[in-house]
C-alpha cells in the first residue's frame, strides 16, 4: 500500500508546481498509490507574502488565490468521486503560518465540509521565506539576529505558535529550516543545546495531542542526506512514541513518490514497522450537507508500501 499525505499541483500552485492535478491522480494510480491526499499551499492575504514570481502583477497575484482555491476544492471533490474506485483521495491544504494572524483563517479553511485535514507548515521565519534561495534564507537568518543558531532557535519558537494555535493532524517537514543552513546534518543536540530544548519541547506538544510527523521524502531531492526530519529528531519522536505517515511532498507528476525507496529504507534503519494514513467514512458517498466524513486512522506496515515501491 504506497501513498503520500502532502502533494501539490501546477494547476493549482502555478509557478511553483507543475501539471494538471487529475494528471498527477492518474500517475499515482499508475505506481500503485491506494490513498493521496491532496494539499495546495492555502491562500495568502498580503502583498508582503507574495513570492517573486507573484511580483510581475502584485494585486492580480494576490486577488486570485482565494478564487483558486474554491476552485481546488470543487475540483478536488470531483476527482474524488470519479477515481473512487481506483484511489482514496484525502482533500487538505497546506496551512501557511507567516505569522499567528494567519491562525483564524486556517481554522475557517479547514472547517470547510469537503477538507479531511491539514498539514501545519513553517517556511518562514519572522515572515520571511526560508526554503525559497540562499537570499531569503541570508534575510531570515539575519531577521533572527544574525547567526543560524538564534534562527533555529526562532524557527522551533515559531513552530509552536503553529502547533498551539492549530494542533495540526499532520505536522510538515518538522525540521525545514536545516534545507538551506550551512551545515544540514549539524548535530544540533551537541553543538546547540538551546536549539535542542526547543526541538524536544515540540516533539512533545505534538505527541500530547495526537499529531504525527511527516517522513517526507522531498529533502532527498533537494540534496539532503536525510529526509525530513533528521536522524536526530526522528529518533526522539519514535522515543516519545510518536507516528509517522508519509509524504512525497511532490509538485508535479516527475517528483510523485521520488525517493521513497530510499526513504523506506531510512525509516527501516530507524526500527519503524509502521506508517500511518487517513480513510474517509462514508467514501465515497457525500455527507449529509454541512458535514464532513468521518476520518478512521489507519495503520499501515511498513513492508507492505516496501512491496509496491519495491516494483518501480
Amino acid at each position: 500500500m504506497a501513498f503520500t499525505m502532502h502533494s501539490h499541483s501546477g494547476q493549482f500552485c502555478p509557478g511553483h508546481a507543475k501539471d494538471q492535478l487529475e494528471d498527477i491522480i492518474k500517475h499515482a494510480i499508475s505506481l500503485g498509490y491506494t490513498t493521496m491526499g491532496l494539499t495546495e499551499h492555502m491562500p495568502r492575504t498580503s502583498l508582503d507574502d507574495l513570492y517573486p514570481e507573484e511580483l510581475d502583477d502584485p494585486e492580480g497575484s494576490l486577488a486570485v488565490l482565494f478564487p483558486r482555491h474554491e476552485a481546488y476544492l470543487l475540483e478536488a471533490q470531483r476527482l474524488q468521486a470519479k477515481y473512487a474506485s481506483q484511489i482514496h483521495i484525502l482533500i487538505g491544504f497546506e496551512g501557511e503560518w507567516m505569522r499567528p494572524a494567519y491562525g483564524p483563517l486556517i481554522n475557517e479553511l479547514s472547517s470547510h465540509p469537503s477538507v479531511d485535514y491539514f498539514i501545519g507548515s513553517l517556511h518562514h521565519i519572522n515572515s520571511v521565506p526560508i526554503d525559497y534561495d540562499a537570499s531569503y534564507y541570508a534575510r531570515a537568518v539575519a531577521s533572527a539576529g544574525g547567526t543560524e543558531e538564534q534562527a533555529y532557535q526562532r524557527y522551533y519558537d515559531q513552530q509552536l505558535e503553529m502547533l498551539q494555535a492549530l494542533k495540526p493532524r499532520v505536522v510538515g517537514h518538522f525540521d525545514l529550516v536545516r534545507l538551506l543552513s550551512s551545515q544540514p546534518g549539524r548535530d544540533v543536540q551537541a553543538e546547540w543545546p538551546g536549539v535542542w530544548e526547543r526541538v524536544v519541547r515540540n516533539l512533545r506538544f505534538v505527541e500530547s495531542y495526537g499529531g504525527w510527523l511527516e517522513c517526507n521524502s522531498s529533502a532527498l531531492r533537494k540534496g539532503l542526506a536525510e529526509p525530513y526530519p533528521g536522524r536526530q529528531i526522528a529518533e526522539e519522536w519514535l522515543r516519545l512514541g510518536g507516528r509517522f505517515t508519509l509524504s512525497d511532498d511532490s509538485h508535479g507528476i516527475a517528483q510523485v513518490a521520488t525517493n521513497y525507496a530510499r526513504a523506506l529504507d531510512y525509516l527501516a534503519s530507524l526500527g519503524v514497522t509502521s506508517l500511518w494514513t487517513l480513510r474517509r467514512d462514508p467514501h465515497p458517498e457525500p455527507v449529509a450537507e454541512g458535514k464532513k466524513a468521518q476520518l478512521v486512522e489507519v495503520e499501515v506496515p511498513l513492508v507492505s508500501v516496501k512491496a509496491v515501491v519495491d516494483k518501480w
